[in-house]
């Protein structure tokens, strides 16, 4: 698979663009997948405070853990995948925006895009309206890891594509023993778990 071609015209792009875009890319590429955490919140509290739905709260609780295994996932691909950058490897393209990452640290898949897709997924299964932010979020964040240099078109591409069937498919497996678990922990009297789950339908006044 090869996808120079397309990373000179989207690296020559970027160095056409003013610098005030290049600065937002940047700080988008390196923190940008920190904005998610508030969101896993916002998510956790909606289902917690509408009295401890457990298949919600599962699904909430699920959004978080989900993307840490596709991060393991895709780590575990990268390292059967000795893809060099294209930072150090496509002659002729511009000089990435940010530091190449070092030798060893290789290209396929893009965890950035893998850790971003799963958590626009599993996000929108938890909360659907989110989908409208969050589908966007992850799209953004591949772009710039091309856009800033350090990522080939494709390892954004299967990234986006591994996070986000990884994240269908271990939501899928997982909500039911998750729900079973919440539902368990609602009924266990504990006041610091039921804090965290709600009191669940049964236990509503």
């Amino acid at each position: 698979m090869d996808s120079s071609d397309l990373y000179r015209d989207i690296t020559d792009f970027a160095h056409a663009t003013p610098p005030w875009v290049q600065s937002a890319v940047e700080v988008w590429t390196e923190y940008g997948l920190l904005l998610f955490s508030p969101l896993y919140i916002a998510v956790w509290w909606r289902a917690r405070g509408r009295g401890g739905d457990p298949r919600a709260l599962a699904l909430a609780v699920l959004a978080p853990l989900v993307t840490a295994l596709v991060y393991v996932a895709s780590e575990v691909v990268k390292s059967t995948v000795d893809e060099e950058r294209p930072c150090r490897a496509v002659a002729g393209a511009a000089v990435s925006l940010i530091p190449c990452p070092p030798y060893g640290d290789w290209s396929f898949p893009s965890n950035h895009s893998a850790i971003a897709g799963a958590a626009a997924v599993a996000l929108a299964l938890a909360a659907p309206r989110l989908a409208w932010l969050t589908v966007p979020m992850g799209l953004l964040m591949a772009f710039s890891r091309v856009f800033v240099g350090v990522h080939y078109p494709h390892d954004v591409g299967m990234g986006l594509l591994l996070g986000a069937s990884l994240a269908v498919l271990a939501v899928a497996a997982l909500t039911g023993p998750m729900t079973g678990i919440t539902t368990a922990v609602q009924g266990s009297g504990n006041r610091a778990a039921v804090w965290f789950t709600g009191p669940g339908p049964a236990r509503r006044p």
